[in-house]
């Protein structure tokens, strides 16, 4: 059962305080860049986002979004959710089908989950205490084919075996994630109630629906209603990618190549990673990183995994890191892959956004968790 809507008086404390508080972090911001250039920064990171990133998740979310409609009208998923829901059930408490939106993601990116979401074949098999947790099953497993191969293919000194313990890692965190996730949504929903399907009415026990017509027509009409839902999706999350990610860009980068502030995009005030610094005597037990600098991936992991990526491959060329490194960067960036843009606007996404706070909570420990599990079984490896 939904929370009902809260009242607050029309003129309280509330506003004066985050006035002040929302000033304070944009003239902190603006006496460091100059108020011209943070101005220039943000719309020109707002704009790269949009066309570098939301179209490129909208381009996955369709071509994800045909693939799942193809296999759910011919019966891929009720053969997987069959076949797969002795392993899911007891690791993740979820169902089997959801082990589709694992490798839906890991060949794409977070997003991939929610054109299966929206399919009735697919929703079926799902409490409603168990929709909120895809959020965190799908970004734990969102580009890992990316990052491991990124990562494998680094000049590193054993990269393969580094990638590979952090695809352990990775997996590790992912069930932190979620069962911590599932703890909270069974407390909010309870564990009786299914997830309502558009045509749950005329779904009889045991069967699933498929289009009319031939083989060939149910297969282009189910690609292309994919398809369609995937555009759906990937204008769904362009809010919160745009939004939450140009903050979080903004608050990690620092002034790039040009060493001056000018405006440009994806510039900033590098304020995430001093305090990852500042916080390295606690960080350095739990990742053994080689560098200082290390702790950025992390950091810029939280808002995207590809930059993140970039910053190893940079650190790789300097001879900076070694196998450990790439274990943790590897575990930490498949695991978070940049949630704090796409987390929001997924949760929305599947009507669950009463949920979000504590899907980002929970994915943040289970983010932590994957790279302390990667360092742990990369010391005992070695």
């Amino acid at each position: 059962m939904k929370k009902e809507n809260t009242f607050k008086k029309e003129i309280g404390l509330e506003a004066p305080i985050f006035l002040l508080v929302f000033l304070g972090i944009f003239i902190y911001i603006g006496k460091i860049m100059g108020g011209t250039n943070m101005i220039k920064t943000m719309m020109s990171t707002a704009y790269d986002l949009l066309m570098n990133v939301c179209f490129y998740l909208m381009a996955v979310a369709v071509l994800a979004g045909g693939i799942s409609s193809v296999f759910s009208e011919f019966g891929v998923i009720a053969l997987i959710n069959r076949a797969l829901s002795i392993l899911m059930k007891p690791i993740y408490d979820l169902p089997g089908a959801s082990s589709l939106g694992m490798l839906n993601c890991f060949m794409s990116d977070n997003p991939a989950i929610l054109t299966l979401a929206y399919d009735d074949n697919f929703r079926k098999y799902f409490k409603k205490y168990q929709m909120p947790a895809l959020t965190n099953l799908a970004t734990s497993f969102g580009m890992g084919l990316i990052t491991i191969t990124s990562m494998m293919s680094l000049s590193v000194d054993e990269a393969i075996k580094g990638a590979l313990v952090g695809l352990c890692g990775a997996i590790i965190g992912s069930v932190i994630s979620v069962r911590l996730m599932i703890r909270q949504t069974k407390k909010y929903y309870g564990t009786e109630d299914m997830v309502e399907c558009n045509n749950s009415s005329n779904l009889p026990q045991g069967h699933r629906i498929v289009r009319e017509g031939s083989v060939g027509s149910r297969f282009i009409q189910s690609l292309l209603d994919g398809g369609k839902v995937g555009v759906d999706m990937g204008i769904a999350i362009i809010p919160g990618v745009v939004l939450i990610c140009t903050i979080v860009l903004m608050l990690t980068n620092g002034t790039g190549p040009s060493g001056v502030y000018d405006g440009s995009a994806n510039q900033g005030i590098a304020v995430l990673p001093l305090i990852g610094e500042k916080l390295n005597f606690i960080l350095q037990p739990l990742f053994g990183f080689s560098t200082n600098k290390g702790i950025a991936v992390p950091i810029t992991a939280l808002g995207s995994s590809g930059a993140a990526i970039g910053m190893v491959a940079d650190m790789a060329s300097k001879k900076l890191i070694g196998g450990n490194d790439i274990a943790v960067f590897t575990a930490i960036c498949m695991c978070w892959s940049g949630y704090l843009s796409t987390h929001i606007a997924m949760m929305d996404a599947l009507d669950t956004k009463e949920m979000t706070g504590y899907a980002i909570l929970y994915h943040t420990i289970g983010g932590l968790g994957a790279g302390v599990a990667a360092h742990i079984i990369w010391g005992l490896l070695v």
